[in-house]
């Protein structure tokens, strides 16, 4: 009789283990190895400052995948949402900065070179941290419920949505980039000094803003890898791959489209919170149809329906980016074009897939390689 024992894992939990190892991989590396490579040492400050706004962009990533992996959305304004969180901590660290700018006054210096005497009413609740946060988290969420509402209760849907939603992002980006919106114009937000009383040029609070970046990404990945094993994300793929099947079961396609797309908006409210303090500026540049062309780059280059591809996607391109802007200026947008029509063509399931491909393949190999042993044996 075949004994049992107690100290083994049960099928259950290798089973969870093998599902969540990628997740727990990438939790091992961000919370304990990159830490611990910056302490001693081997990675320097400016690196691990650089992988903090890169994982800001991987929250961004994960939200587009929601919307386009999962749910069959083709969105061309994330980047919008990605500044309106941006923005709203940004208005926050100017106003804390108070009379440290260079003209000394309480006023942000952009308001005093332009003749502003006075601050603007819708400035004033940013001076306090809660609302900020609020604003960050519901302003991005509220601009895409809105536009989704009358965008998805026309049903409007495939390439024409995407056309409205570049259309937005260029209608946001002609708006901030004006004087009158009292935001910066074309300069952005910048120069800011602290964040709730720490020093953002103190090495302490670069290490501070990372760790609870990776954290912050970390849960969020878990969080939704659960959302899609649940009813609510096979509705989601049901939706993507059969939007009239859905709708005549009854449920309502809309609602679901509306709530993913403000979910998704309000990955990249978070994402440009996170990413404002570490980098110290944020400009209407952020925020054009470019900048939402590459986020969807990152998502079909790491693998659409994922999770876990677009976030690579997200770091890898944007290390390549950094790097290419050093040896190759002026090449960037010839290899990001390159790179996005090579996934295209080649490999429609980006990276990810790729990997998976592959691994299945030498899988196969390898059990064909056992049978013709066993027969051989025979």
């Amino acid at each position: 009789m075949k004994t049992i024992d107690p100290k083994a894992p049960s099928s259950g939990e290798g089973l969870f283990f093998r599902r969540e190892f990628p997740g727990l991989l990438l939790a091992f590396i961000l919370l304990l190895v990159v830490p611990v490579l910056n302490l001693t040492g081997v990675m320097s400050d400016l690196s691990l400052n650089l992988l903090g706004r890169y994982l800001c962009f991987a929250l961004v990533a994960i939200g587009i995948d929601l919307i386009w992996g999962y749910t069959g959305i083709l969105s061309l304004c994330q980047a919008l949402f990605f500044c309106l969180g941006g923005y709203c901590i940004g208005m926050h660290m100017l106003l804390k900065t108070g009379a440290q700018g260079v003209y000394g006054s309480a006023l942000p210096d952009f308001m005093v070179w332009t003749g502003v005497t006075e601050l603007p009413w819708f400035w004033k609740p940013f001076s306090s941290f809660g609302a900020t946060l609020a604003f960050g988290l519901l302003v991005p969420a509220l601009a895409a419920f809105i536009f989704g509402f009358f965008a998805f209760r026309s049903r409007i849907k495939g390439v024409y949505f995407s056309i409205i939603s570049q259309a937005l992002a260029l209608a946001a980006w002609l708006i901030f980039l004006r004087n009158e919106t009292r935001l910066g114009g074309t300069n952005g937000l910048t120069d800011f000094k602290t964040l709730l009383g720490f020093p953002l040029a103190e090495p302490s609070t670069k290490r501070a803003l990372y760790l609870f970046t990776a954290l912050v990404l970390i849960l969020i990945y878990f969080a939704c890898r659960f959302a899609i094993r649940s009813k609510f994300g096979k509705i989601l793929v049901a939706i993507r791959d059969s939007e009239t099947r859905v709708r005549f079961t009854g449920i309502s396609v809309a609602r679901y489209k509306i709530f993913v797309f403000a979910a998704a908006a309000l990955l990249a409210g978070i994402g440009g919170m996170l990413y404002v303090p570490q980098t110290g500026i944020i400009t209407p540049g952020r925020m054009d149809v470019r900048s939402s062309l590459e986020m969807v780059v990152w998502v079909a280059v790491g693998g659409r329906a994922t999770l876990m591809g677009p976030i690579l996607g997200a770091i890898g391109i944007s290390l390549l980016y950094s790097f290419l802007t050093g040896a190759l200026p002026g090449s960037w947008l010839y290899v990001l074009g390159g790179l996005f029509i090579f996934v295209v063509l080649f490999m429609p399931r980006g990276l990810t897939g790729a990997f998976g491909d592959a691994k299945a393949y030498l899988d196969r190999r390898l059990a064909r390689r056992k049978a013709a042993g066993k027969g051989g044996a025979s």
